[in-house]
């Protein structure tokens, strides 16, 4: 890139889409979210980065995005012209999974109109670029009779070029060599001054590296690549800082992920009891088993109607990527079942977290609730990372165009 690039990160979590900017030299300006430990995380993280104390504390604004005064505040806050805005209001609200559990399919969710303040933002501060990630349900969410996607491309296309054909815009993050199948609807938006570069190019140029069938590119990350070098636990066990111990020879994936000083953080196993801690081996031991068939071998051990709940204890098949990390794994953890039955648990923090490729050296502050929430509301680093290198190509040609022009 010519230049170290700014930007703005609104609903920032705990910074899965920012770790991808950062590790591609981008500068961030502000991390705008209501979490309190999500915040520390950030913090922590731009402290990883060498930003200054003072720095720290005018980026990363703690605050709820809808509070009065809150453009004003950011204005305070922000001192340099701002290049991209990236972010995305939450998304359980539009999920299909949570409108199918709601009692009224979320219709009466305030969160379905978070929307509408990043949209003021994005229009108050109109940075050359935007990055706006949610769930694939947001293209079918209709609270209330109202089509949200129809309103968001709407407001969004006054002012900038985008994209709105799904075809285009749902992007999987195993492309792009995440161990995880995980549809995301990714929104990208160039102001419409910009007249010589067109949205659809900079998708085109989003660059895969994985595949499934593996037959021109890599075939993708399986969750064996992703957590099988580290230390083994049985429920209860670890700590939140340890050394790995590489039972294995480390792969592409991880030469990615891990760091030099063999540190790990966050790897503690959940407390089970003795009858789950069974059906955790035994269904492991048949790696896609689930109550069905636990039901035909040990009845004693079923406690649901496996005709309703048939998936709701599922393994981690260690060939093959995992399936999407979800923010509710921080209360049902049956969904991320360990692929080894010698351990026969559920995913600690670090493994949720390797299978949305946060980097080792990423530290999840806060209760391990809190963990467990961060990384699943998280967009994946990698796949972050893979748009960060196609708008800076993007925004080099727009900074030799204006220099052209001066």
């Amino acid at each position: 890139m010519n230049r170290n690039y700014t930007f703005i990160d609104l609903f920032a979590g705990c910074g899965g889409l920012s770790e991808g900017f950062y590790r591609k030299g981008y500068k961030a300006l502000l991390h705008l979210e209501i979490d309190k430990t999500a915040c520390q995380t950030l913090k922590r993280r731009m402290e990883y980065y060498y930003y200054s104390n003072q720095e720290i504390e005018d980026a990363v604004l703690c605050a709820d995005i809808t509070s009065e005064g809150i453009i004003e505040e950011i204005d305070k806050r922000v001192h340099e012209p701002v290049d991209i805005i990236i972010g995305g209001p939450p998304c359980q609200a539009f999920s299909t999974v949570g409108r199918a559990v709601s009692p009224d399919s979320m219709n009466n969710d305030p969160r379905n109109y978070l929307f509408e303040n990043y949209l003021q933002i994005l229009n108050h501060i109109k940075p050359k670029m935007f990055i706006f990630e949610n769930v694939k349900g947001i293209l079918s969410a209709h609270p209330q009779g109202v089509k949200i996607f129809d309103i968001i491309v709407r407001e969004m296309s006054k002012t900038y070029k985008i994209v709105s054909d799904p075809k285009t815009i749902l992007l999987n993050a195993a492309d792009y060599g995440v161990p995880q199948i995980r549809e995301r609807v990714i929104l990208i938006g160039v102001r419409k001054d910009i007249d010589y570069i067109d949205t659809e190019d900079i998708y085109k140029s989003i660059e895969k590296t994985h595949s499934d069938d593996g037959k021109y590119l890599p075939q993708y990350v399986t969750v064996g690549d992703a957590i099988l070098d580290l230390p083994e636990l049985q429920a209860g066990e670890g700590e939140e800082i340890q050394k790995a111990k590489h039972n294995r020879r480390i792969n592409a994936y991880l030469s990615r992920i891990t760091n030099q000083s063999g540190l790990v953080y966050n790897h503690v196993a959940r407390k089970h009891n003795d009858e789950d801690r069974e059906r955790y081996r035994i269904l492991s031991e048949h790696g896609n088993w689930q109550l069905k068939d636990l039901q035909t071998v040990r009845p004693d051990l079923i406690h649901h109607d496996p005709k309703h709940f048939g998936n709701r204890y599922t393994v981690q098949e260690s060939g093959k990527p995992g399936r999407t990390v979800v923010a509710h794994l921080y209360k049902d953890g049956n969904l991320f079942i360990h692929p080894d039955s010698n351990q026969a648990r559920t995913f600690t923090v670090r493994e949720a977290a390797r299978i949305q490729s946060f980097p080792d050296d990423f530290v999840f502050e806060g209760s391990r609730t809190d963990q467990y929430k961060q990384v699943g509301n998280a967009v994946p680093p990698l796949m972050a990372e893979a748009f960060a290198t196609t708008l800076g190509k993007f925004l080099d040609i727009i900074e030799n165009k204006e220099k052209v022009s001066e």
